[in-house]
């Protein structure tokens, strides 16, 4: 068995990015609308208190950019 198509990459958007494009990048790895993405983001950085911001944050330094 072989697979021609290889493993998306979990990386930041160099194009579709506000911030730093991790946003961007989870759309894309889901294939989903970032705008959705950026929302749910909001959302939950308020109701968990900021610590939605802080996994943003770490996902910013961690996650590559696309490049």
């Amino acid at each position: 068995m072989t697979f021609t198509d290889s493993p998306k990459e979990f990386v930041r958007s160099d194009t579709e990015k506000i911030v730093a494009g991790v946003c961007g990048g989870v759309a894309d790895y889901f294939d989903i609308d970032v705008n959705l993405v950026r929302v749910l983001t909001v959302i939950g950085a308020v109701i968990s208190f900021g610590t939605v911001a802080l996994v943003y944050l770490a996902a910013w330094m961690l996650m590559p950019l696309r490049g």
